[in-house]
Formats: structure tokens, sequence, C-alpha cells
């Protein structure tokens, strides 16, 4: 099972970088060398601000139950959770992680998904307000982008992911019951099949909790949010200012949601692969290969080779070798 993961996480790193290097060809370390040292240091500096932004939000949401953290510790569990994230298949380690660690502050784990839950859910609120805003956007401002089907195929991936968690919220007990006969089919034994439900029972009831936190907590997670993301996704647009080329900040945010809802598709280690062939097929016809390639490289590394890179020391400190290897072993078993 080891085995399989490494070979898919090698597979994706060579995709990953194999790609823009084939995009831009002999123009590419040319344009790379018209990168700023400056400039990098802002970006880096840039998901430092964010990484520290989202540690806010698991602050406010561990906070509403009785999980104090501090700046230090919430910051730690944010970059071994974003490191999980990276380093498996579908983003499946980033849960797993996030809810193992709030457990050892005393959180039952089943409330530390909730969390997790209620923080992605966050996000895809965010998507879908920021894709409402840019539409109505590009209705009023005359542009040459062409970016109908992007919209039209991410609005339906978010509204029907929300639209899927509020109708196993509101409709628990009917998943609880159809889980547990899909168990019994598998042969689970009945002491599987209760700590299952335990676990469920307990997840619901962080949601619930969650629900029940005062408005003031919820916008300041949404507020955290939105810096988070507004930083986050700027990383290209000044990329590519950087390389000496120009493309619409709304462009390259739409260009990177629709990358990297593609790169998980390829159930590869941070979506290597996939994110690169379709930014590529994005920005190419917007400039040359050369630049459209190094931004892409500064781009990726800034937002996933960094993460890896700084939160694999902290996720060996605070998790180790037990944690990683449950990791490996259903990212191992995807084909």
């Amino acid at each position: 099972m080891r085995r399989r993961y490494w070979l898919l996480a090698l597979s994706g790193l060579a995709l990953g970088v194999g790609i823009p290097v084939l995009v831009g060809g002999e123009q590419l370390l040319p344009v790379l060398a018209r990168l700023q040292p400056a400039l990098l240091a802002l970006l880096l500096g840039m998901i430092l601000l964010a990484w520290n932004f989202n540690a806010g939000r698991i602050r406010l949401l561990a906070g509403g139950m009785a999980c104090p953290l501090n700046q230090r510790q919430a910051l730690s569990i944010l970059m071994a959770t974003e490191f999980a994230i990276c380093a498996t298949p579908g983003a499946a380690g980033g849960p797993l992680t996030y809810a193992w660690l709030l457990a050892q502050r005393g959180l039952p784990t089943g409330r530390g998904v909730a969390l997790y839950a209620a923080d992605q859910f966050m996000d895809m609120v965010f998507f879908v307000t920021s894709l409402a805003v840019l539409t109505f956007y590009w209705l009023l401002v005359p542009s040459t982008l062409h970016l109908g089907w992007q919209l039209a195929v991410l609005s339906i991936l978010l509204l029907g992911g929300m639209s899927l968690a509020w109708w196993s919220i509101r409709h628990y007990r009917r998943l609880l019951m159809a889980s547990g006969r899909l168990l019994r089919g598998l042969r689970i034994s009945p002491a599987g099949r209760r700590r299952l439900a335990r676990w469920a029972l307990e997840f619901r009831r962080g949601l619930q909790l969650v629900q029940r936190y005062p408005a003031w907590r919820l916008g300041g997670v949404y507020l955290l949010c939105v810096c988070h993301w507004l930083l986050r996704y700027s990383v290209l647009y000044l990329a590519v200012r950087g390389l000496g080329s120009s493309i619409p900040w709304s462009y390259a945010f739409v260009a990177q949601m629709v990358s990297l809802t593609v790169g998980q598709a390829t159930l590869l280690p941070g979506g290597s692969g996939g994110t690169e062939a379709s930014s590529s097929l994005l920005l190419l016809p917007y400039m040359d290969a050369g630049t459209a390639a190094g931004a892409i490289l500064v781009w990726r590394f800034v937002t996933f080779y960094w993460y890896l890179i700084a939160g694999a020391p902290v996720f060996a400190v605070l998790a180790g070798r037990p944690l990683w290897r449950r990791l490996q072993g259903p990212a191992a078993g995807v084909r």
C-alpha cells in the first residue's frame, strides 16, 4: 500500500513539473530569470498571512466548543492539515489530520470533523458569492474574456455540493440508516457498525453546536475566510505580472478555481498534472508559452510545493508516523 502511494506521489510530481516545462520549452528559463526575489518573498509572505487568517478561523471554530487555542497552536494545526491536504489524493488526509490534532486537545473526533465540514462550507459560500459578483461584473463591464462555460460548471459544482451537504444535515437519520444497511452488506461487524454510528451522531451534534454559534463568531470565521482566499487567489495574478505579462485579476481568480477543480479529479496528491494542464490551457490564449509556464510554476511553488516543504516538519512534530501511516493507507488504495 505504501509503495502504491509513493508511486502516485512521484507520478504527480513528475507531471506537475513536467507539463510546464513542456509547455514553456526553451523560453521557460529566460522567463523565470525575470522573476525578482522580492516578488517571491512577497508571495510567500502573503501565504504566511493567509495561513494566519486560517489559523484564526480554527481558533474561532474550536473556541466555540470549549477547545481554546492560541495563535501558535492553531497555526501549527493549520500547517500540518495543509500538508496532509497537499500530500494525499483528493485532499483526503485533510479532515483526518484536522480532527486527529484537535482530538489531542480534548475535542472528540466527530466534532473535529464537524468543524472541518463547517470550515469547508464557509469556503463554498465564499466561492458561490464570488462567482455571483464576478458574473455581475462581467455583465456590466465589456470584456474579451470568454468564461461562460467555466462559470457555469463551477456554479453547478458548488451549488450541488452545498445542496448535498444541506440535504445530508436535514435527513441525517435516513442517511444513517442507509449507511447501516450498506455496512451490514459489506459484512462489517456489529461492534464496528456501532462505533461508526456513535461517531456519526457525534458529528451531527458537532454540526448542531456550530449552528448555534453566535452571529459574531460565524461572521468572524467568514471574514477570515474571505481574507484568506483573496490573498491566496492573488498569487497567480501577481506571478503573471512579475514575469512581464498581464491578465485581469478576475480572470486569474476563475482560472485558479477551474484548474484546482480539474486537478482534484485526477486523484493525484495536490491535483498535480490536471491543475498544470488546465491552467496552461486557460493562460495560453492571453500570453506566450514561456510566460504561462513560468507563472504556473511560480504559482504552484507558492501554493502547493511550499505547503509541503513548510508543513512537513510541523506535521512530523505534531503527528509523526502513526497518523502518516493512516493517511497512506486510504490514499494508496485510490486507483
